[in-house]
């Protein structure tokens, strides 16, 4: 089976298509369920740095309780748990109370599939391509906890960036016209640049405005991706990042009436440049460079 997927490209992105279908399945409880279970430790933390006991929750991770209809509370079966299918047979509602199930689930599932076949037909079989599915699965969950809650937690950021330093240690060194896996040093150098940089405009532009203009999630996460693509790719990040954020943000004031006092989560964007950066950022970078080419 495994020289079958090997050598038929075709068979290879089909499998990858259904595995991110899954990933994204259980990327969707990641994203609702792990930002709780930050608050309850934060929470507990609060209460013993005052001298007191939290009172007994019952457990709640990625697998306790099993996932369940918020309204009538009638648990999710097998069968009722199939990536986009059971969503369609369902026609978006719980099969007890028929309480509309939201759109954001199937949407997640679906695009962690589609992103997964593209990471198969641009990467091929091989560990690079096992790398940059890990890459695109965080940085889903990442974007999608950051729209949620304005948080990018340190259990996945600091996680990504010790990967990403990892890969570059044990994998061989990308092929032509690929941007993974990058060698140790440039890695270091990403990580390092990446948190140094987003860290002095944090701080400058506090320094002259009196206001926080990001988290420091965002600075572990462009670290995160320095670690991974190595340092000549965080100029292309950072600049597709703020410039489709800044049109977004436009956007969402000019038609959405968005209060310009409410902040716009970054990471999204940042997780978005980089997936693209990492399918295409060394094409991009000697196209552009090719311009100056005597």
């Amino acid at each position: 089976m495994i020289e079958l997927l090997a050598t038929t490209p075709a068979l290879f992105i089909g499998c990858s298509l259904v595995l991110g279908l899954l990933v994204g399945s259980f990327l969707n409880v990641v994203i609702l369920r792990v930002p709780v279970m930050l608050e309850r430790r934060w929470r507990a933390e609060a209460l013993a740095l005052d001298g007191k006991t939290s009172p007994e929750e019952a457990p709640f991770d990625l697998i306790r309780p099993r996932s369940c209809c918020p309204g009538c509370k009638a648990p999710i079966t097998s069968l009722q748990n199939i990536p986009v299918i059971s969503y369609l047979l369902l026609r978006g509602r719980c099969a007890g109370c028929a309480r509309p199930i939201g759109l954001r689930y199937p949407l997640f599932e679906l695009a962690t599939g589609l992103a997964s076949a593209v990471v198969a037909w641009k990467f091929g079989w091989g560990p690079a391509c096992a790398a940059a599915l890990v890459l695109t699965w965080f940085l889903v969950a990442l974007a999608g906890i950051d729209l949620d809650t304005q948080l990018l937690p340190d259990n996945l950021t600091l996680p990504l960036l010790w990967l990403g330093l990892f890969a570059s240690l044990v994998l061989p060194a990308a092929t032509a016209g690929q941007t993974l896996p990058v060698d140790l040093r440039a890695a270091v150098i990403g990580a390092l640049a990446g948190y140094l940089s987003l860290w002095s405009l944090f701080h400058l532009f506090r320094l002259l405005t009196g206001k926080e203009g990001m988290g420091y999630g965002d600075f572990k996460l462009l670290a995160a991706l320095g670690a991974w693509l190595g340092w000549q790719m965080l100029l292309p990040i950072v600049l597709a990042a703020a410039g489709v954020g800044a049109l977004v943000g436009i956007a969402m004031i000019v038609f959405r009436r968005h209060d310009k006092g409410v902040p716009i989560p970054f990471g999204p964007f940042l997780a978005a440049a980089g997936w693209l950066v990492l399918l295409f950022g060394r094409e991009l970078v000697d196209g552009y460079l090719g311009l100056y080419a005597p």
